[in-house]
């Protein structure tokens, strides 16, 4: 092989590590720029708590998913506090998607139209259920784990 042919192929070599290194750092930066948006959107959760307990209280739309967001919600708190990170980022995402969309008021049907005003969130939590549900059944073993643990702990 000459020598010509040679630093050729050095070259498109360097030049696809190199392309390989650039799209993995980029990946790498994405990353911390979502769990960025992500632990702020969990902080806006757990502030938001008591706010988004209410409107399911005073949704007939809604009442019927109150253990649902309630889990949710718990989930979100051990989430955001490191207790439990054995959850996919789609599910975490999904799941923090629905609750932001029940809390903020201005949606697709505002939720001060009376009595279809809730709708579209009971058809949000929904839609997020059925996309987290074997990931919400774990969540909910390892919480009643965490439970069991306790009381043996305690006894």
């Amino acid at each position: 092989m000459t020598d010509k042919k040679k630093d050729d192929t050095n070259l498109s070599k360097n030049m696809l590590f190199n392309d390989k290194i650039n799209a993995k750092t980029e990946e790498m930066q994405n990353s911390v720029k979502d769990e960025k948006l992500l632990d702020a959107d969990l902080e806006y959760i757990i502030e938001e708590e008591e706010n988004l307990k209410e409107k399911v209280k005073d949704s007939s739309h809604l009442e019927r998913f109150t253990t649902d967001i309630v889990l949710f919600v718990s989930l979100v708190k051990d989430y955001y506090q490191g207790n439990y990170r054995d959850i996919p980022y789609k599910t975490i995402s999904a799941i923090v998607f629905g609750l932001i969309y029940v809390i903020n008021p201005i949606d697709i049907i505002p939720d001060f139209i009376p009595v279809i005003g809730h709708i579209d969130d009971a058809l949000v939590i929904a839609f997020c259920l059925k996309l987290v549900e074997k990931d919400l059944h774990k969540y909910q073993a390892w919480k009643q784990a965490q439970k069991h643990e306790s009381a043996q702990t305690e006894a």
